[in-house]
């Protein structure tokens, strides 16, 4: 049930919410959202759907539902309350925002993040809770949402600053900086059906963020754009943070950790965790962690009969900036020459963060048992958890004499979230034979 509550007195006890833990007191004349045991259920069974929302139509016509319904809608939801085939997209998330502050959710795919910010911007009803916004609300949740492709890019522009109650004096006077913020000027007058992601992208945040809204909703659109633009986004983003309150997802831990002063981890349509930016993503990477451990692969030539890592390569820890060191023992039938060598570190998104070619190190592999220690003079990565990947080719450069995948996860601590060099210094190769 959504409600218009009264300006706060006193900052949220966000404690009531799951995993949930309260931030610093925010003044009542600042506090732009509060958002108090919301919850969302859906239903996976499209017919089951349709009639669960004709008996819920007619549930809240009746007035004596009504008044029952409102009496009790400061109760919190429980697993009680789903009907066969339903699910929670949403349960019980709390939390409040002021102005100048940024709150960034994080979660995997599924986690209601996008359902949430759909109740915050009044596109879903939510089935339980309270939810006060104050102030011009803008937002760019999906990709083209709130476009009607058939107007023109300059029809749009308008149509979505009168929603944002902007009279047409001051749309007029906001046209020419939105459409160079958008870089679109030649495609202006074209349907909008016509542009492609990254123009609609462009066009959208132009017109969310040139408004001066007080509320600010941001889902994955940093996603979608060049480096330039993406760059400046950044900067308008900057420029309006202190005079409005900004609700911002994305799985690009670097943009969370530059622009959020807090987050919340979300799972399962709950809130896991609700406090330091820092501590969501490290919460965040552990679980996708756990989720991608054991995930090994190793594929090998014909000639090697084994290959083993040392016990304490399987999870390591190190400190940004310093060195590191892969150990293996491989058993070969015959010496083989060696063409390129490499470990590569994959973050939790399966993008490669770093490498460390030791091509010019490793010569061979020599017949019979003999153990590689590979060194990595200084890794040079973002604070996170990666997964190594190791690539051994023959002299040909097309035979793989050994391709180990997830063998290995390492944590590295100790360095921003945003900050990482990509080829990463090595050392020469110590091989011994084995006895």
């Amino acid at each position: 049930m959504l409600t218009t509550t009264t300006p706060i007195e006193k900052p949220l006890d966000a404690s009531r919410s799951s995993g949930a833990a309260a931030l610093a007191p925010a003044r009542s004349d600042d506090v732009l959202v509060d958002v108090r045991h919301v919850s969302k259920k859906f239903c996976r069974d499209l017919k089951r759907s349709l009639w669960y929302g004709i008996k819920d139509v007619f549930t809240e016509m009746n007035p004596w539902q009504r008044a029952t319904t409102s009496n009790t809608a400061a109760a919190l939801p429980n697993e009680d309350d789903l009907r066969p085939s339903e699910f929670w997209a949403v349960h019980d998330v709390s939390f409040q925002l002021r102005r100048g502050e940024c709150l960034g959710l994080i979660g995997h795919n599924g986690a209601g993040k996008t359902t949430l910010l759909k109740i915050l911007n009044g596109l879903i009803k939510p089935d339980s809770g309270s939810i006060t916004m104050r102030g011009r609300v803008g937002a760019l949740i999906a990709l083209g949402a709130g476009f009607n492709p058939i107007l023109t890019g300059r029809e749009n522009i308008y149509i979505n600053a009168a929603i944002l109650g902007l009279t047409k004096k001051e749309i007029d006077a906001q046209l020419d900086s939105i459409i160079d913020f958008a870089e679109i000027r030649e495609f202006i007058d074209a349907p909008v059906q016509t542009y492609s992601s990254g123009m609609q992208v462009r066009l959208g945040f132009a017109v969310a963020t040139a408004m001066k809204p007080d509320v600010l909703i941001l889902d994955e659109v940093l996603a979608v754009g060049d480096a330039a633009f993406r760059a400046k986004c950044f900067k308008r983003i900057g420029s309006i943070a202190r005079d409005c309150a900004i609700i911002f997802v994305s799985h690009d831990q670097s943009q969370m950790a530059r622009i959020c002063t807090a987050a919340m981890l979300m799972a399962s349509g709950r809130s896991l965790y609700y406090g330091t930016t820092n501590e969501a993503i490290d919460r965040y990477n552990n679980l996708q962690a756990a989720k991608s451990s054991n995930q090994c692969t190793l594929q090998t030539h014909d000639s090697i009969q084994s290959v083993t890592f040392d016990d304490s390569s399987a999870q390591m820890k190190v400190q940004a900036g310093s060195s590191l060191v892969i150990k293996l023992r491989v058993k070969s039938e015959q010496r083989l020459p060696v063409g390129i060598a490499f470990v590569n570190f994959i973050d939790l998104a399966g993008t490669t963060s770093g490498q460390a070619d030791f091509s010019a190190h490793l010569e061979e592999i020599p017949e019979g048992s003999s153990e590689l220690a590979l060194t990595i003079d200084r890794v040079d990565l973002a604070h996170g958890i990666y997964s190594l990947n190791l690539a051994i080719f023959a002299s040909n450069k097309q035979e793989t004499l050994v391709h180990a995948v997830g063998y290995a996860q390492v944590t590295v601590e100790g360095a921003p979230y945003m900050w990482c060099a990509y080829k990463m210094p090595v050392r020469e190769i110590e091989t011994k034979i084995a006895a």
